[in-house]
């Protein structure tokens, strides 16, 4: 089992496929750098874009991305993917992020500070704070960053305590984010002609499911949101999530993103979904998974 992940090694993606394992493998210590076809096997990618082609292509059998954050909220290019990829959600998992600077020299000798965009982001208050004369760079990943860190005393990193081991840099300052409590939102994917192929998946009886779909009204007008809201609202499903996303197709026209509680194969998630489908131009199903446990 190949899992496509932001990398290089050490990246908040591949902590959270260590997590998403351990729940699927409760009790066991399946490695994620194994070599043996048993065991899960990480595929490092560049940016979130690859982890989706991979996925598509087949180097990669399951497809694990970030899609929300507590502090900067969604991430724009999974939310797309989804809708451009033929893919099926088969769970998530949310984990702590705890951004630390990260850099061969010292504090006062930074002058270059580089990380993922969200990283960047998610720290705004600490660096306006303490480099405000700083150059930003963005990269693929917080890891990425980590890597580039170690060329140059000048250079630092934002990314996690796990990169800093993997890559040799010392931890400047720790527990740089915005918020106190800062945690992302990783989705787990499969191709959606291979949801059911066998792969690693647990029934959860005790745990609340969720389903996600995609919906497009096709043409505006008065109300047009409000009924497909209220055909969950009228059955009492919970919403758990709701966003808009530009259709890129005219400005002003927009894609809803929709989670709730429950699974497809419940009667009354049916029986919404098929009255939602409807009222609207396009629906897309993404899947039904388990809800991640609370952090």
């Amino acid at each position: 089992m190949m899992i496509g992940v932001l990398g290089p090694k050490g990246s908040y993606s591949e902590k959270a496929a260590g997590q998403w394992l351990a729940e699927i493998f409760p009790g066991e210590t399946a490695s994620i750098h194994s070599e043996s076809c048993r065991d899960p096997v990480l595929h490092y990618c560049d940016d979130i874009q690859d982890v989706f082609s991979f996925l598509r292509e087949g180097p990669v059998d399951i497809g694990l991305v970030p899609v929300e954050n507590s502090i900067e909220g969604s991430v724009g290019v999974t939310l797309d993917m989804l809708l451009e990829h033929d893919v099926t959600i088969i769970g998530e998992t949310v984990v702590a992020i705890e951004h630390c600077l990260l850099s061969k020299g010292r504090k006062e000798d930074i002058r270059i500070i580089l990380s993922h965009p969200q990283g960047l982001a998610q720290c705004r208050h600490f660096l306006k704070e303490n480099f405000r004369g700083a150059e930003l760079r963005t990269t693929g990943s917080t890891s990425h960053a980590a890597k580039l860190a170690t060329e140059f005393e000048e250079m630092a990193a934002i990314a996690s305590r796990e990169s800093a081991q993997t890559y040799g840099l010392n931890i400047l300052v720790s527990n740089i984010q915005d918020r106190k409590h800062n945690h992302t939102r990783f989705l787990i994917m499969v191709r959606s002609d291979e949801a059911s192929a066998g792969y690693p998946y647990r029934s959860y009886e005790d745990r609340t499911y969720k389903t996600s779909i995609i919906v497009y009204l096709d043409r505006d007008r008065p109300g047009a949101l409000y009924e497909i809201l209220g055909e969950f609202a009228r059955r009492k499903i919970n919403l758990t999530r709701i966003e808009s996303r530009p259709s890129k197709k005219t400005l002003g026209d927009y894609l809803f993103y929709i989670d709730l509680e429950g699974r497809t194969s419940d009667d009354i998630i049916k029986e919404a979904i098929y009255n939602v489908e409807s009222k609207v131009g396009m629906l897309k199903m993404l899947g039904s998974y388990p809800a991640s446990e609370p952090v």
